[in-house]
């Protein structure tokens, strides 16, 4: 009787065993979409070749690693800065979207890109890359430079070193220059002619 009961019950096993293995779900994830991590309201030290170089902070920060070119995603746009070797801070960075892929060292800076040097100019575009194995960055769209004495230069075709300390546009559409006090020519107080009251 014994016998029987066991035999029973295994059998009412296996078969339950046997179910649940036909209820699984073959789930196909797609790298390209699927982030692999998400992380929210970033801050965070990225070091290079085992120096501390960027801070980075973003509201939301996807991971594609498992992607065929892996890249980070910052949907919200982000903002960086970058150290020199003594951790000063000689370039930051603002954007409304950016991509950053890893293998390449390309960074993509989309909507609203606005960027400051060391010693004050600041560009903006809605477009820049920034490729850090090659130390540059370009854009072939739209660009305004605002140097820090205000000079102002506008045009398409940019390169520059990715300091941000020397550059040019290959096709400038607009320039202002701040004229200095020797460029202008204002005549000695005593020749200038003044109306009298009454004539």
């Amino acid at each position: 009787m014994t016998t029987v009961l066991v035999s029973v019950v295994m059998s009412l096993f296996i078969v339950s065993c046997g179910d649940k293995k036909d209820q699984l779900l073959d789930i196909t994830v797609d790298s390209e979409k699927i982030p692999s991590m998400i992380t929210e309201d970033v801050s965070t030290l990225i070091s290079d070749s085992g120096i501390t170089r960027y801070k980075l902070v973003a509201d939301l920060w996807e991971v594609y690693d498992k992607a065929k070119e892996p890249y980070w995603y910052f949907p919200k746009g982000f903002y960086l800065e970058r150290f020199n070797e003594d951790y000063f801070i000689e370039a930051t960075v603002l954007s409304d979207t950016a991509w950053y892929f890893t293998i390449k060292k390309l960074w993509k800076l989309r909507g609203h890109v606005d960027v400051k040097n060391i010693v004050g100019d600041e560009f903006k575009s809605d477009e820049l890359f920034w490729d850090q194995n090659a130390k540059k960055v370009y854009s072939d769209k739209f660009v305004e430079i605002t140097k820090a004495n205000g000079a102002y230069v506008e045009g398409y075709n940019f390169t520059s070193n990715q300091e941000m300390t020397a550059y040019s546009i290959q096709d400038p559409r607009n320039s202002l220059y701040p004229l200095k006090d020797e460029d202008i020519n204002v005549e000695p107080a005593d020749t200038v002619q003044t109306k009298p009251d009454n004539p």
